[in-house]
């Protein structure tokens, strides 16, 4: 009689899932599907363990395999982590979505072009009108002065294109920062986010850098201006115009 183990069902070749077949889905993507219409439901919440791997395969007719496929995709999206242990210190734990999270998945997406950039700009115009109001009416003294720092690193004659480039995403996320309501702000972070490298590669190709610098420069700081004073209704027409000036002068 041989002592070796009887194999896992989950690891030999599966049948396709009827689930699966019937819906069109891989059998991955119905643990995905799954799992979206829990979130979305209010049936998993943060904090909340899934079944167990083998009792989840079983309930949703895939391999364990799927379902492990599946996590792995979850928790590279940050929906979940997985840890080994018995009882509340193991399992697979619905996590809160990090904001990097957020802008690494934009930042693929506009990279493959998922996004024209247009498209993008036309967001990022409306979020950050929308930053840019709340942070008029709830930007501390530290966030001001993190915000004239930023103008002050900017306004170095001898900056290089990319040191300018990284200030500049810094400055407009600092404001979404501001604006002390999380929804606008990791929105607004993820966005400007993922045009960092795409404005950059025209920073690096603009032969007018020193005129389109200098008009940056004036930009941030009559929007900073409008936010010091609490000007909301300037703050937001300063910002729309600065976003779509700046994107006509690096794209013509």
């Amino acid at each position: 009689m041989s002592d070796a183990p009887a194999p896992d069902p989950g690891d030999t070749p599966a049948v396709p899932s009827p689930r699966a077949a019937s819906s069109g889905l891989r059998a991955y993507e119905v643990v995905l599907q799954w799992v979206d219409e829990q979130i979305l439901g209010g049936h998993l919440r943060v904090g909340d363990q899934l079944p167990a791997e083998r009792e989840l395969a079983a309930s949703l007719e895939v391999s364990r395999s799927a379902v492990r496929e599946a996590v792995r995709t979850l928790q590279a999206q940050g929906v979940v982590r997985s840890a080994v242990g018995a009882g509340a210190a193991g399992g697979t734990t619905i996590t809160a979505v990090p904001s990097d999270a957020l802008a690494r998945l934009l930042r693929l997406h506009v990279a493959l072009a998922n996004f024209p950039l247009p498209d993008v700009i036309e967001v990022r115009i409306a979020l950050e009108r929308l930053s840019v109001r709340l942070a008029a009416t709830s930007a501390g003294p530290a966030d001001l002065d993190r915000l004239r720092t930023l103008l002050d690193v900017m306004d170095d004659p001898d900056i290089a294109r990319e040191r300018f480039n990284d200030h500049d995403t810094e400055f407009h996320v600092a404001i979404a920062t501001s604006a002390g309501n999380r929804v606008a702000t990791d929105l607004t972070v993820a966005i400007r986010e993922s045009m960092r490298l795409p404005i950059l590669d025209r920073f690096r190709r603009l032969d007018e850098w020193d005129d389109v610098v200098r008009e940056l420069r004036d930009e941030h700081a009559a929007i900073f201006a409008a936010l010091a004073a609490g000007d909301a209704a300037t703050a937001q027409r300063l910002m729309e115009a600065h976003i779509r000036s700046a994107w006509r002068a690096i794209d013509p």
